[in-house]
């Protein structure tokens, strides 16, 4: 039994095996098999359903100094801000108005918003919208901090493991930053009962394909709930600057991977896809993804939180544009759905 079979099979592969499987992300003929078994695996736990998630990036500050990133501490360039807790209950109201039931609150690791400043935001958007889901994307934190995010309300946590290899993480991050620490979150906020998603950057500087077959090993020992992974995109104002951006076509064929590995995950289409492939979330789609994220944060905001350079921050990557974005699901046989969106992982 070839490679491709026996992962379509088995749903799995050894971490020697992965290379292999990943070295034909080109070959036309095993794209299609692995994209039809995805496709076939996700229209069986989830239908034709997009879910969407209200996106407020609601600070840019931030205390760590990884070196991809465009909005770490050492970046001077970089234009500051913060929501206050009016702008960000705003952006909620809108997100409710346009149907959506999920909010991401999304930020640096800024320690101006601390336990009880978050814990009172989080509380105030559930008291308001009981219907609603609250994720949050805020780095890494003790297990305390994350008690009490989850007692103010907060149901999912989104922390991107970016590398499951320590020499490479080592590569991407300062010092003062450990892979061990950044795991060990991952399981604190899965025994507080988060819903949890992990994640990747696809062709981060250094990364091999040894590398990824640790991603995927740590993903299927984790169960995550969501996987967010996207193609590594530069920033003018980091070292990186110079390098080139991941492949989408590996980002794609690594959504196919995760469907088959993880069945019932939930499996956004980043934007960080659409910024390199004007078509790249209904490729993503296609693929086996099975959320979207568009933007609700201020306008005057989105261009500040760059995290890599040339993202969509305006027209069909904004909320307001919900149209836009409807017609180009629906032009790929799917259809998004006004839903919390929960992973069936957690139906009995």
């Amino acid at each position: 039994m070839g490679i491709v079979e026996k992962f379509i099979k088995e749903g799995q592969l050894k971490q020697d095996e992965y290379p292999q499987l990943l070295k034909l992300y080109k070959d036309p003929e095993t794209v299609e098999l692995l994209r039809q078994e995805a496709v076939r695996i996700q229209k069986k736990y989830f239908g034709n359903k997009i879910y969407t998630r209200g996106l407020v990036e609601f600070t840019n500050y931030c205390r760590n100094d990884c070196y991809y990133c465009g909005i770490r501490r050492s970046n001077t360039n970089a234009v500051r801000y913060r929501l206050t807790k009016d702008e960000i209950l705003k952006c909620c109201e809108n997100g409710h108005e346009l149907g959506f039931r999920t909010f991401v609150l999304q930020g640096g690791e800024d320690p101006w918003f601390n336990d009880e400043r978050m814990a009172d935001i989080i509380s105030s958007i559930k008291r308001s919208y009981p219907d609603c889901a609250i994720t949050l994307s805020i780095g890494e934190k003790s297990k305390e901090s994350y008690r009490k995010f989850k007692e103010a309300g907060a149901d999912r946590y989104l922390l991107r493991h970016e590398t499951a290899n320590e020499d490479h993480y080592r590569y991407l991050h300062p010092e003062n930053l450990s892979l061990a620490n950044r795991k060990q979150c991952l399981y604190d906020l899965k025994e507080l009962g988060y819903q949890i998603g992990a994640g990747f950057m696809v062709g981060a500087p250094g990364q091999t394909l040894e590398h990824l077959a640790e991603d995927l090993v740590f993903l299927k020992e984790l169960n995550p709930h969501m996987v967010g992974i996207g193609p590594f995109i530069p920033h003018h104002d980091t070292k990186f600057a110079e390098e080139e951006p991941g492949s989408v076509e590996l980002t794609l064929f690594l959504l196919s991977v995760l469907r088959i590995m993880l069945p019932q995950v939930l499996l956004p289409a980043t934007t960080a896809l659409g910024t390199l492939d004007p078509r790249g979330r209904e490729k993503g789609f296609l693929a086996g993804a099975n959320v979207v994220m568009p933007n609700l944060s201020p306008v005057k905001n989105r261009k500040q939180y760059e995290l890599y350079d040339n993202k969509i921050c305006t027209g069909e990557e904004a909320a307001e544009c919900r149209g836009c974005l409807s017609r180009r699901v629906q032009s790929v046989g799917y259809e998004i759905v006004t839903d919390r969106g929960d992973s069936p992982m957690l139906q009995p």
